[in-house]
């Protein structure tokens, strides 16, 4: 009986070891390091307790901007990124040729490489020879033609907008796969209803996405805190670290400037952040769908 009890934890164990070497050391061994001061080469480690964080919180103004403009991202990514991917699933769960086709072109760009989405943008946005720029000349519009990514104020909307094109086909395909579920019976009773296409997606379809809408949800959130490839190829975090996010000033701080525990610090201060806006949104989202 006993054995019988083990063995599905004999199945999981080797996952469960590798988590643990590869997630859970690491993450803790991190958490360590951010209350020491250690340039990552000296043998031995200083002790500073939550200075770290301090520093982060009352001096260091980049931190700030990063934190600023991770929060942006975040905004920015749960309005236009689900409402975007939401809106194309909708119109690609019609009956519509070639929707087959339409659905992998949205989705191709969420399996490249964020590196190779930010060059693909990053000649798109040249400011001499790019597309958009020479696209914008060619229609008589060449007074709009910008230097997108060396602009601080355009910069990261910019970049932002590369992460769209190549985030939205995950979230679409989720989507997709919720509105399948729907039954074809409570639209056809809605119909002889008489009720109209906006009142049927108001009424049927979001309540009965409400699900997929929390993974999609939290997932984006996810993501956005911890973008970092696209921001890094495009800009750096420049120009005039307009576009530093906290995991890239986390990269400058710990590899850059070898300040490990500023640099854990930051990875830290990243965890809790998810931590406090993904929590409660899953406590109350699943609270409301039980009661």
């Amino acid at each position: 009986m006993r054995i019988r009890t083990l063995k599905p934890w004999f199945f999981l164990l080797p996952a469960l070891v590798i988590y643990l070497f590869d997630i859970v050391g690491p993450s803790l061994y991190t958490l360590y390091l951010s209350f020491f001061k250690w340039n990552g080469v000296a043998p031995q480690k200083e002790f500073v307790g939550f200075s770290n964080y301090a520093y982060l919180l009352l001096n260091d103004t980049v931190f700030l901007h990063a934190l600023k403009n991770n929060l942006l991202w975040t905004v920015g990514s749960v309005v236009v990124i689900t409402t975007f991917a939401l809106v194309l699933a909708l119109m690609l769960n019609q009956k519509l040729a070639g929707r087959v086709f339409f659905r992998g072109m949205f989705y191709f760009p969420y399996v490249l490489s964020g590196i190779v989405v930010a060059m693909m943008w990053r000649w798109l946005y040249n400011p001499t020879q790019g597309f958009i720029n020479g696209a914008l000349e060619f229609v008589g519009l060449g007074a709009w033609a910008l230097p997108w990514l060396a602009d601080p104020r355009l910069a990261l909307a910019a970049v932002f907008i590369a992460a769209v094109w190549q985030g939205v086909g995950q979230p679409m395909v989720l989507f997709l796969a919720g509105l399948q579920t729907i039954p074809v019976e409570a639209y056809e009773a809605a119909t002889l209803d008489g009720v109209r296409p906006l009142q049927s997606l108001w009424h049927i379809t979001l309540p009965l996405l409400r699900e997929t809408s929390i993974i999609v949800l939290a997932t984006t959130i996810i993501s956005s805190m911890r973008v970092y490839d696209i921001i890094y190829a495009m800009t750096g975090g420049g120009p005039a670290e307009s576009t530093q996010v906290l995991t890239s000033w986390m990269y400058y701080q710990t590899f850059r400037f070898a300040n490990i525990g500023t640099g854990s610090a930051i990875s830290w201060s990243i965890v809790l952040i998810s931590l406090c806006v993904v929590i409660p949104y899953l406590y109350f989202t699943m609270k409301r769908t039980n009661a």
